[in-house]
């Protein structure tokens, strides 16, 4: 049987950085293998200028355009089959948003989907994560934003409920978290995920994949909420500039880091789970998934 190809670039617009991913999708002998070739991330934090101000300033609408350039580019060198782009949290809230979307793809070609919280968990749930679950075991999938987090149940490896919360890091860092959104989430997991036992989280976004990797984690070995406090605590201890300097943070990552790590305790709390596994699989890689479902489907 030969082997068939395709080349599939996601983009995820989100609150507090931009990224491609450019994926290889291999089928063959009944198999779909994907293998990522590239991953450009630009922490243009379009949130800092949505949630303080409430649209997106004219510094960052152009680094926004030269980015998108950038990344067509990227994609032509590649030679990808097809695209899709999205954008979340702060793009939704920018009163802006939709005029920039509108020039970038007179600019560029790349049309942007501008998405609610909803459907940015439906494309979070493409990832497909479900097909490489234990169906004996109960998970709560955790995707932290800067605008936001959406949060997924799944028992007997089928989606159970989502739900989309105003939570995200540049949020908590600005003080912009309303208590009654903590309660909204607080509520919602204690009334969904009662009926679960022995939870298992799996955590999303760049903040947990850097606090996997610095409590020296690999291949799904599981992070406990102990540890996230230990390395909360151990963050908290250093000031910015330390952040930086002596743990080697990028200077997006070392401000954000801790809001994240609260959201992440908290999750686990109120759902009772203990541990959570990172697989460092988010809504880029949603996108390139649900294209090549497509493109499957059209062809049964």
């Amino acid at each position: 049987m030969k082997l068939v190809s395709s080349k599939y670039a996601g983009i995820d617009i989100g609150s507090n950085a931009v990224r491609l991913l450019i994926m290889h999708v291999h089928e063959y002998r009944g198999k779909t293998y994907f293998k990522k070739i590239s991953l450009t991330r630009v922490p243009i934090r379009l949130g800092e200028d949505v949630f303080l101000k409430g649209e997106i300033s004219e510094r960052n609408k152009n680094r926004m355009l030269h980015a998108m350039k950038s990344f067509y580019h990227l994609m032509q060198l590649h030679e990808v089959n097809d695209h899709l782009a999205c954008a979340t949290s702060a793009m939704r809230d920018s009163s802006n948003g939709k005029e920039i979307v509108a020039e970038i793809a007179k600019e560029t070609g790349i049309k942007i989907e501008i998405i609610d919280g909803k459907r940015e968990a439906e494309l979070i749930y493409a990832t497909q994560i479900e097909s490489i679950l234990d169906n004996s075991k109960n998970y709560l999938y955790i995707d932290v934003g800067g605008g936001s987090t959406e949060l997924t149940l799944f028992a007997n490896s089928e989606k159970q409920t989502s739900q989309s919360f105003n939570i995200g890091t540049i949020r908590i860092l600005h003080d912009l978290v309303e208590h009654d959104e903590w309660e909204r989430m607080k509520n919602w997991l204690k009334i969904n995920a009662r009926e679960y036992t022995n939870l298992l989280a799996i955590g999303s976004g760049g903040n947990i994949n850097r606090l996997y990797k610095m409590a020296g984690k690999t291949n799904w070995k599981h992070l406990k909420a102990v540890e996230i406090k230990k390395l909360e605590e151990l963050l908290a201890s250093y000031n910015y500039e330390e952040r930086v300097t002596q743990l080697n943070l990028n200077t997006d990552r070392a401000d954000v880091i801790i809001p994240a790590s609260n959201i992440f305790l908290n999750v686990l709390r109120w759902s009772k789970a203990h541990e959570v596994i990172v697989p460092k699989m988010g809504l880029s890689d949603g996108l390139v998934r649900l294209m090549h479902s497509k493109k499957v489907s059209n062809k049964v």
